[in-house]
């Protein structure tokens, strides 16, 4: 394993995609998007057509943070590489999309506070990608996965259009929301003390200075960026789910949040989920947002509505929220097996 750099077996195609419904976002966020697109051997010395992965990010991820390198560990480009390359699976495309917002991250929604980020996804990119390369064009040859908010999107997104996705892996996806976010919430009313309990004093202060400097920093701007995905008024003005002087939840707006939890949506999509020919679900045990417990939530109500246990992949390791990134290629060697062939 080389620290500095490894030669990839595939190709990866670092490309632009000009956006439509991303123009004029709420933000003023860039509607000319990265988009990185992988190829696997033997892609180019043929003609046939190959399944895809799709992959998104968590919180505060783009997608130039795929390549990012860290003591002792390949990248994801390069360790989803070797999948292919060592013949762990049949080869995949593999294609990394960026919803990157000002505020760090869009949940893959569409919201008046963010952008229409969903439909960025799935009406845009993935047409975009099936004409421009040689994929197989059906649900059950397309799979999602991402980690932390990224694995939200990998849950919703394929309840949401079933007829893109057929396939999914979360690792540790936002989920659960009663311990994923409430403490947060608790953490934020304590820190808005210092700004006159307004998020918008912080968020002026922390576009003044460098970024990510002060202990609270990350806590807050994920607390924003969650508000305007899920809470933001039709102005796009995001709100909080909670009072910024005493903690207290506002019910109307908390319930916009739990009507996004993964594990609520679940009968509400029932039909879509019992369609899904592959299921994977992990987390850490020491999930400091305890998805861990989101991640049994999740499976137990899979099987509750009737998703065999065959379609599903269930596990809990011994790890935080961070650096398991080794799970990654587990989960693309997994699905590359299950993905439609022509």
């Amino acid at each position: 394993m080389s620290i500095w750099s490894s030669e990839l077996s595939g190709v990866l195609h670092h490309e632009t995609i000009d956006s439509v419904v991303l123009r004029d976002n709420p933000l003023g966020d860039p509607h000319v998007r990265p988009i990185w697109v992988y190829t696997p051997p033997g892609y180019d010395g043929g003609d046939a057509r190959y399944p895809v992965i799709y992959v998104i990010q968590g919180y505060s991820g783009a997608v130039t943070m795929w390549g990012n390198r860290t003591p002792f560990r390949q990248p994801f480009v390069e360790t989803a590489d070797r999948v292919f390359a060592e013949g762990r699976a049949p080869g995949c495309v593999i294609v990394y999309v960026d919803a990157w917002t000002a505020y760090g991250g869009s949940q893959f929604v569409d919201s008046p506070g963010t952008g229409k980020y969903h439909t960025y996804l799935c009406d845009e990119v993935v047409p975009w990608v099936d004409a421009r390369y040689r994929t197989i064009a059906d649900p059950a040859a397309r799979a999602i996965s991402g980690k932390s908010s990224g694995g939200f999107g990998a849950m919703i997104t394929p309840m949401l259009r079933p007829d893109l996705f057929g396939m999914l892996a979360t690792h540790a996806g936002d989920n659960l929301y009663e311990y994923a976010y409430l403490n947060e919430f608790a953490k934020a009313t304590r820190a808005l003390r210092e700004y006159g309990h307004d998020i918008q004093v912080w968020w002026a202060d922390f576009n003044s200075r460098v970024a990510l400097t002060k202990e609270e920093d990350m806590s807050l701007v994920m607390v924003l960026g969650c508000s305007a995905a899920f809470s933001a008024d039709p102005d796009g003005t995001p709100r909080l789910p909670f009072d910024p002087r005493t903690g207290q939840l506002i019910p109307e707006l908390w319930e916009r949040w739990l009507a996004w939890d993964p594990v609520r949506m679940i009968d509400r999509y029932a039909d879509a989920l019992r369609g899904l020919s592959a299921v994977w679900i992990d987390a850490g045990t020491r999930d400091e947002w305890f998805l861990d417990l989101g991640a049994e939530a999740f499976h137990d109500g899979l099987r509750r509505i009737g998703v065999p246990a065959d379609r599903i992949h269930f596990e809990l390791f011994p790890a935080g929220h961070g650096a398991i990134d080794y799970r990654y290629p587990l989960a693309v060697a997994w699905l590359a097996e299950r993905l439609r062939r022509d």
